[in-house]
């Protein structure tokens, strides 16, 4: 009794205690945040789907009658995430048990439900949940992310972010530089990420582009290189005080203040 509350306290005690799986002190950082805005840049092979898993499993299993909704850009990466889950459901017998199960979702006894989609809208509209999380969310479009907020609105739910950066555009780069202070972020690049050798980053670093390596290992936003002029011009060229092309006495009343008038 006393270990079962102690992993519905602490997930890091959960995935260790009841799956055998070791958090490094970042996942460890992660998997405890209770913040419902959580929001994680991080190199490859740190472990997003692991960590992704773990966090719905836990919810799952402790917050009975919960639908959680694990979104990855394509069908193959949904099943590879949702095996993640059935996985860790293999090593414990004293989780609830599975009432349905397929490889894309499952139900446990206590009334919980765990669907793995592949991102796209016409498959994940009409869902009400209590977590979602986006897997390598820098490859999902704006407007699949734009459909999915809504599923929150009457739950209080929670919604985490995982990805590997992918260029300065998109959700997933405006969120992190510009989603304010509702955010909680985490960055975690390679050099951090104990399982990493050294010796495999500087084989890397010296057989890859250095925008290439710094995007995938180092968690740098970079520029597109498609585009003819870079994110950081395009922001300057913004302003929020624009002089009205006829002068100010004669706009209206309304909407004079709106251009630094009385």
């Amino acid at each position: 009794m006393l270990s079962e509350i102690a992993a519905a306290l602490d997930p890091v005690f959960f995935a260790s205690e009841f799956l055998g799986f070791k958090a490094d002190d970042k996942q460890s950082t992660v998997l405890r945040s209770s913040s419902k805005r959580l929001i994680l840049n991080c190199n490859r092979q740190w472990g997003k789907s692991s960590i992704s898993a773990l966090k719905a499993l836990h919810w799952a299993v402790f917050y009975p009658d919960s639908l959680i909704l694990l979104l990855s850009p394509s069908l193959r990466q949904s099943s590879e995430l949702f095996r993640k889950v059935a996985d860790f459901t293999m090593i414990c017998a004293d989780l609830p048990e599975k009432v349905e199960d397929s490889k894309l979702y499952m139900t446990l006894n206590n009334g919980s439900r765990i669907l793995s989609l592949p991102a796209k809208e016409m498959t994940i509209r009409g869902y009400t949940a209590d977590l979602i999380v986006v897997d390598e969310a820098a490859q999902v479009t704006d407007e699949l992310f734009l459909s999915i907020r809504p599923m929150l609105a009457t739950t209080g739910g929670a919604l985490m972010l995982l990805s590997t950066p992918r260029g300065k555009r998109g959700f997933f780069h405006g969120i992190w530089t510009k989603g304010g202070p509702g955010w909680e972020r985490y960055e975690v690049k390679a050099e951090e990420c104990p399982r990493i050798p050294k010796s495999f980053l500087e084989e890397e670093r010296s057989n890859m582009p250095p925008r290439w390596y710094t995007q995938e290992y180092c968690c740098s936003f970079e520029e597109n290189v498609d585009s003819l002029f870079d994110y950081d011009m395009v922001e300057r060229a913004f302003s929020g005080k624009v002089d009205p092309l006829f002068g100010k006495d004669l706009l209206s009343e309304e909407v004079r203040p709106l251009f630094g008038g009385e």
